[in-house]
């Protein structure tokens, strides 16, 4: 079995530090927390699971925090969470059975990281991140902004998830902040930075720029491939936001060069030609949705509903616009499969089930006359 040091950076996390500390404490077998400035009673809190705090001069580096909580490891492998983590139950169960056959050696594991959710608790967006590494292998984060560790060495994807249970309000200002911050210092972003850059920009509605540097991105055949096709998404997004619609759904379609489609980009084209009324070619776009699968191992976004829920519940309401309401019945029935208790979903089965009546209805009339 092996032995697992977790590693944490936190500030003002009276919320929920014991709330994922208790999800993990026995799981790990040291405890690493590194406060990096709260005025609350984060500390205190800590103190009750470990006595290995330590603090770290904020410096709006993320990567610089993480790496020196890193060297206070001593197991191991090093867990890494955020305060606002947790393993659920089934993933604790799962977890445990990972530290007691993991392999030596394996370096990374790549483990799930559920961050949205519907209103039922479903997962709608996750992906996958370095979560376990050897202690060994020396990994350092990289980046002052969504930091990152460059996969090497053996990898093993594991379906263990994380799940991020938010709970105080979100600094929206922080991240194009620290970007900012480092190019008036001088400081060149890499790709990975340009390109969250590029949706800090977005998210903020300053598209023109945004867009610049999302078509450098697109031009750099040395950016990885899932960020270029995400690239792809939030440039059409931009696109639309302008009132540029055929400009956006070129956007969506130039993903198809780097990769076979995405479920998410069928489903955006499919939404395109919805609001066209072009009925037809939506339901072509959200048919070939339902025909992709996600891709783990490639590492990109996933959001869950592209490949089930969301074309079908959209099939519905484009055979039901064109006239065809056996069929977008048959769709709305397969959209249940996948969120049975879904307002829109039940919405659409009374829907039809007060036509079906009014039909019946005419023909009885019909027959009478």
């Amino acid at each position: 079995m092996i032995e697992i040091s977790l590693c944490m950076i936190v500030k003002d996390e009276e919320k929920t530090l014991a709330r994922c500390l208790d999800s993990v404490k026995d799981l790990v077998d040291e405890i690493i927390i590194v406060d990096t400035g709260s005025v609350d009673r984060t500390i205190e809190i800590a103190k009750q699971y470990t006595d290995q705090i330590f603090s770290f001069p904020w410096i709006d580096d993320f990567a610089a925090a993480r790496n020196f909580s890193f060297l206070k490891a001593t197991k191991e492998y090093i867990l890494w969470l955020d305060a606002d983590d947790v393993l659920l139950e089934k993933d604790r169960a799962a977890f445990r059975t990972l530290k007691e056959t993991l392999s030596s050696d394996v370096s990374m594991v790549m483990m799930r990281y559920n961050v949205a959710f519907d209103a039922t608790g479903k997962c709608t967006f996750y992906y996958y991140r370095e979560r376990l590494l050897r202690r060994d292998k020396n990994y350092r984060w990289e980046g002052a902004i969504h930091e990152v560790i460059p996969p090497s060495g053996v990898i093993q994807y594991v379906e263990i998830a994380v799940t991020h249970q938010k709970v105080k309000a979100y600094d929206s200002e922080r991240n194009i902040r620290i970007f900012e911050k480092m190019i008036a210092d001088g400081r060149i972003l890499d790709r990975r930075q340009s390109y969250y850059y590029a949706r800090e920009l977005r998210d903020h509605g300053r598209y023109w720029k945004a867009e610049q540097i999302l078509y450098k991105i697109l031009d750099d055949d040395n950016t990885w491939v899932e960020n270029r096709i995400d690239a792809c998404r939030v440039l059409a997004d931009c696109l639309f936001h302008e009132g540029k619609d055929k400009d956006a759904l070129l956007a969506l379609v130039r993903s198809f060069q780097y990769d076979i489609p995405r479920a998410e980009i069928c489903c955006e084209i499919g939404n395109y030609f919805l609001k066209k009324q072009k009925y037809t070619i939506s339901i072509y776009w959200y048919e070939q949705a339902l025909k992709q699968r996600p891709n783990p191992i490639k590492g990109g976004f996933c959001e869950p509903d592209c490949y089930g829920y969301l074309p079908c519940i959209q099939l519905c309401v484009c055979y039901d616009r064109i006239g065809d309401f056996k069929k977008a019945q048959e769709y709305n029935e397969k959209a249940a499969q996948w969120k049975p208790a879904n307002p829109s979903v039940l919405y659409n089965r009374n829907y039809f089930h007060e036509m079906l009546s009014k039909q019946t209805a005419a023909v009885k009339e019909a027959k009478h006359d």
